[in-house]
């Protein structure tokens, strides 16, 4: 009876067991589910309920942790990232460890960021995110040389609400808010538990910036679900938004069920209202397309969109407005812009300038806010460049709207210290964007005898106060590189190898970008050189000359003279003999007595810097070893007859 007993325990156990199991693959298929179209608060709590009861696997946590981290909840993101990448490396994508990053960098910790940033570069070599944190390993600093431009406060138009992306709409502006919807609607969206978005109008202070009179925009534009981000053309007649794919009362859905974004166009009509709004013609039920800008003269539409053929999550894209209100064909903004991240919200402004925020490009976490030229005519312009702080911080930061000429604007962001969810903060510009003016140094470093590399070769810049900047070691390739000097400054570039004589080489910077090929050629101290050899032409002397009718060692003939005491301190079994000569002026007589001064002049000079006197014989050989044709008569200049007065340095042994 007992083992009977037993036998119908474990029956019971193991069909327990399977109901549990059928009821967890139940639970996984509903969160999964829900997280696919986009329900990211219901898809929480159903694998939370899920973990809860015990179980837990890598897609779990990769979707528990991505419906955290595209809500933009970094803290809880990084939980559970944390806990994915610390238990199932070896189902870790790349991706993972990028999103890890971010979160980290949106608690401010950078270093740590850092760490799995180098991971993430290590798996994904090809990404275009890899490339940009690789170019900018010290993008903190270049962050902060932005740092400082704008002078920000929390907008008066803020409410406990979400509050967000302001456009300039004559002397209003026009912001997105869900200040009164939940309470007349009775609807959330459940990406983000919150009420849909209306679109508000309040008055717009050109001097101050200061926001007043807010009221709802038009009753027309407005639909029960998300209106957001729109654009208006400089006469006010027409305005381009961003909306729910929601059609004469319809909402429209994609293949799985979800409802995308689209861009909608609405004219001004007779009475002074707004007309139906028009999805435009590149929207799809399959994709979102979203937050639309206009170009200076109106012609360019710009937008976000995750459309087939994208390199990343968004991408922003252009098309052309044709003259009866038809539209060309999307073209991606192409990867000097995009990435495999986010990017959106474009704004272009009066001076051409193009600002989005993106999380692919290096930043402080989260959505920065970049600009960069939309037609960059110089390499310079074609930089992509995080704005800086107070706009940028751990947190997302985007929509961002400048008038050019009053130096001020608003942007969005979700930072701590706001009234709601997201805040709009306005701004005054202080400062344009600072240049960034970086000089590179670079060349081949090679033996000027056989042209060949000299890989060892210490190559050092100094600054115009002899300080050491930077120092590199040349490689097998021969070629060194110097990089991040300033501009508009004086550096010596020193090259130094051993058996060879250092070389340094003045430079003056300009004062725009600009790598400089700087070559340096070394000559080795010594040769190869035997009894008999002039050690003069061995190591390239210039000639040791003396002044007329004069035995005094001239200053630059000590300079000489060094590298020939050097030599025989490096080889000291070498003995010299120094040979004296003079010119043809005066008496043959006098000037074989004046050159053997000089020779004895020469061997004074060198034993006193430490040179012994047996290892030194000297004889004057007046005018009767001239080098040309300039002799007693003859008809040549000062300059030619100097080359007469000098002094070689034969080996004796």
């Amino acid at each position: 009876m007992g083992k009977y007993l037993h036998k119908v325990g474990i029956v019971f156990i193991v069909l327990l067991s399977a109901q549990i199991l059928v009821g967890q693959e139940k639970k996984l298929g509903k969160a999964e589910n829900q997280y696919n179209r986009y329900e990211y608060i219901d898809a929480q709590e159903t694998y939370l309920k899920i973990i809860k009861k015990g179980y837990k696997d890598a897609d779990l946590l990769k979707n528990l942790a991505n419906s955290y981290y595209f809500n933009s909840e970094f803290a809880e993101a990084q939980k559970w990232y944390k806990e994915l990448i610390d238990t199932y490396t070896g189902e870790v994508e790349p991706e993972y460890y990028f999103r890890y990053a971010q979160t980290l960098k949106s608690a401010e910790q950078y270093d740590e960021a850092d760490e799995y940033m180098k991971k993430f570069t290590e798996l994904a070599n090809q990404d275009k995110r890899v490339k940009l944190y690789k170019d900018e390993p010290n993008y903190l600093e270049r962050i902060d040389f932005q740092s400082g431009r704008f002078e920000i406060e929390n907008s008066s138009i803020n409410s406990s609400f979400t509050d967000f992306g302001a456009a300039f709409f004559g002397r209003f502006v026009v912001f997105s808010s869900s200040r009164d919807t939940l309470a007349l609607k009775k609807t959330i969206h459940q990406w983000n538990n919150e009420a849909f978005l209306d679109l508000f109008k309040a008055e717009y202070n050109p001097v101050n910036g200061e926001l007043a009179e807010i009221e709802k925009l038009s009753s027309t534009l407005n639909s029960k679900f998300h209106e957001s981000t729109p654009v208006f053309s400089k006469d006010g007649r027409t305005v381009y938004f961003t909306r729910n794919n929601f059609v004469k009362r319809k909402i429209g859905r994609d293949k799985k069920g979800t409802n995308k974004l689209k861009i909608y166009r609405s004219y001004k009509n007779s009475q002074g209202g707004w007309t139906t709004p028009q999805s435009l013609s590149f929207n799809s039920d399959e994709y979102s397309t979203a937050h639309p800008a206009l170009s200076v003269d109106e012609k360019t539409l710009y937008f976000s969109s995750d459309m087939p053929g994208g390199q990343g999550l968004s991408d922003l894209y252009q098309i052309t407005i044709n003259g009866d209100g038809s539209f060309g064909e999307p073209q991606n903004l192409g990867d000097r812009i995009n990435t495999e991240g986010k990017e959106t919200f474009p704004f272009i402004s009066n001076n051409g300038d193009l600002y989005f925020s993106s999380d692919g490009h290096i930043g402080l976490g989260g959505l920065d806010v970049y600009v960069t030229s939309v037609d960059p005519q110089t390499e310079e312009e074609e930089l992509v460049v995080n704005i800086g702080k107070p706009v940028n911080s751990p947190k997302d930061d985007f929509t961002f709207i400048v008038d050019d000429g009053s130096k001020r604007g608003y942007f969005s962001s979700n930072r701590e210290g706001g009234r709601g969810n997201d805040d709009i903060y306005s701004f005054l510009q202080l400062e344009d964007l600072r240049s960034f003016c970086e000089i590179s140094i670079s060349g081949l470093v090679t033996d000027k005898d056989s042209n060949e590399f000299l890989p060892g070769t210490k190559v050092s810049v100094l600054d115009s106060s002899n300080n050491l900047v930077q120092s590199f070691v040349v490689g097998n390739d021969g070629k060194y590189t110097i990089e991040e000097l300033k501009c508009g400054s004086k550096y010596f570039v020193r090259a130094e190898k051993d058996e060879y004589v250092t070389v340094e080489k003045f430079v003056n910077t300009p004062e725009e970008t600009q790598t400089i090929d700087k070559p340096l050629v070394l000559e080795k101290k010594i040769k190869s050189a035997g009894v008999g050899d002039d050690l003069a032409k061995i190591l390239s002397l210039k000639p040791i000359y003396f002044d007329f009718d004069k035995s005094y060692i001239r200053p630059d003939a000590s300079i000489e003279l060094a590298k020939v005491i050097e030599v025989m301190n490096q080889y000291p079994q070498m003995k010299i003999e120094v040979k004296s000569h003079t010119d043809s002026h005066g008496d043959d007589t006098y000037n074989m007595q004046l050159s053997d001064r000089r020779a004895k002049s020469t061997i004074a000079y060198m034993i006193e810097k430490g040179i012994a006197s047996d290892r030194l014989t000297g004889k004057g050989f007046g005018e009767t070893e001239l080098v040309n044709d300039c002799g007693n008569g003859s008809d040549c200049s000062k300059d030619q007859h100097q080359l007469n007065r000098r002094s070689e340095f034969i080996i004796v042994k």
